[in-house]
């Protein structure tokens, strides 16, 4: 493809480049650049791509998309803002493969995985579409799965995998996107049919900033879709909504004031099931995970399905066959009378949701066990702490992925907001230790909670991931106590 096919949808400042050049990849590494690539130089949190120019150049790149022109001769096209330069040269590169595929994007603090896959099932389920699917647990191509290392790669990835998801025959996608991706421009050049907004609390604020931020970030989806489904039931909706240029489905656990309600909501321990209410229709549903966040989880998949013009009925049927998430809310099988509970919640807002959504099954004690991770947003740790003492009979903490902080520090700030606390607590840094010390003084009755690993098989120290699955360490545990008597 020529340089100057790629350049179709930006303002070009100033270039030396031959507009002619035949470009064969796109690349923003410089350690991945191959010859003939246009190298794209963004700046990141820790480098400036514009200093990695030269090495690009050694490894046979063809010209430079830069903000900083070079200043050694390096044939180069300079615009404003390189990371939506890269967001629509990828784009063009790979010919725009998400026009050919109905596009579906899920932005908001909690609820994204769950509802991703609970939309590809519904899409699966009531229209046989062979779905897409990128988020936080990975991407798939139908029942193909594919590693991932963010919940919206960068841009070069994100097309790449449209391309391969339209070459393989999909014919919709589904997308977590998060504040990350809007804010950095991941997702720049991209229309969605239909965008779903799910909650705002408390996240990322080491990026962000403030809340505000947060929520304007979100808020970009909103202006990149055709329909918007909205939680009504969140406070920040009517910000969400204020000026966006899509059409909203509204939808609502509780109360009236929306296009579909829940009506006679019940709750127990193997799900949820209550009436999906939209205009003059009514359709039974149910959803094997537990919690009144399964039903707002629910709504949210069966307005998206709504939005494209899938019946209720259908809607509300294929929620019925729909499976939870790995990580999410998952049950564990132990050795006695108590419960182990495996879940994602590492955010103040989900761990408070996931505690409340437990206590109302708990017939013992409710026991948390978590911790914060390293070189991200601190605010949130006293919070959890707080969270975490307020909603439990038993609070463990321990750590998650300390990174390059050290971890009884991490513990420290989180110990600071259970001051005042009645609630006991038990700090113990080392997780597996942790672990086996819950089980061990499990009683009958109690739930033990695992928050904060969920999906992830891994722990990072320093820079280093090592193996940790929490599921492997429980059934070891258990097998030691086993042959122990």
């Amino acid at each position: 493809m020529k340089l100057k096919e790629l350049l179709v949808n930006l303002d070009v400042i100033s270039s030396t480049a031959d507009m002619e050049t035949e470009i064969k990849g796109v690349s923003y590494d410089s350690r991945k650049t191959e010859p003939g690539d246009l190298f794209v130089a963004i700046k990141g949190f820790e480098s400036d791509g514009h200093r990695f120019i030269p090495k690009a150049m050694e490894r046979g790149a063809s010209a430079v998309l830069c903000e900083v022109p070079p200043e050694d001769g390096t044939p180069f096209v300079q615009i404003a803002d390189c990371r939506r330069g890269l967001a629509y040269v990828s784009r063009e590169f790979f010919g725009n493969p998400a026009s050919s595929m109905t596009m579906i994007g899920i932005t908001g603090t909690s609820g994204k995985t769950t509802s991703s896959y609970l939309i590809k099932h519904l899409l699966e389920t009531a229209l046989g579409a062979k779905v897409g699917l990128i988020g936080t647990n990975g991407n798939m191509i139908g029942s193909e799965s594919l590693h991932s290392e963010y919940t919206t790669p960068e841009s070069c990835e994100l097309h790449r995998i449209f391309r391969r998801m339209a070459d393989e025959g999909c014919t919709h996608v589904v997308m977590e996107v998060s504040s990350h991706a809007l804010a950095l421009e991941r997702v720049a050049g991209i229309h969605y049919d239909v965008a779903e907004y799910t909650n705002l609390s408390q996240d990322h604020l080491d990026l962000h900033g403030t809340m505000e931020e947060y929520a304007a970030a979100k808020k970009i989806l909103f202006s990149q879709c055709t329909v918007g489904c909205m939680n009504k039931d969140d406070k920040w909706t009517e910000f969400m909504l204020d000026g966006s240029t899509c059409r909203p489905i509204t939808f609502s656990a509780e109360s009236d004031d929306a296009d579909l309600t829940a009506k006679d909501v019940r709750l127990s321990a193997n799900g949820v099931r209550f009436a999906a209410v939209y205009k003059n229709e009514i359709a039974l549903t149910k959803l094997a995970i537990p919690g009144m966040f399964s039903v707002h989880n629910a709504l949210g998949a069966i307005a998206v399905g709504l939005a494209l013009g899938i019946s209720l009925a259908d809607c509300c049927s294929a929620m019925t066959t729909a499976k939870g998430v790995k990580g999410r809310v998952e049950v564990v099988p132990t050795d006695g009378d108590y419960s182990i509970i495996i879940d994602y919640s590492h955010k103040p807002g989900a761990l408070e949701t996931v505690l409340q959504t437990l206590r109302q099954v708990v017939k013992g004690r409710l026991i948390c066990l978590f911790g914060c991770g390293g070189d991200r947003d601190k605010v949130k740790r006293p919070i959890m702490g707080a969270i975490a003492a307020d909603n439990s009979d038993l609070v463990v903490v321990t750590s998650d992925n300390p990174r390059t902080e050290d971890p009884d520090e991490i513990i420290r700030e989180i110990v600071e907001g259970m001051k005042n606390k009645r609630t006991p607590r038990k700090v113990i840094c080392d997780r597996v230790k942790a672990i086996q010390w819950a089980i061990d003084n499990a009683r009958s009755g109690d739930v033990i909670l695992l928050a904060g690993k969920g999906h992830e098989d891994y722990q990072v120290v320093g820079h280093e991931k090592h193996h940790m699955d929490e599921r492997e360490i429980v059934a070891d545990w258990l097998e030691q106590r086993k042959k122990r008597g």
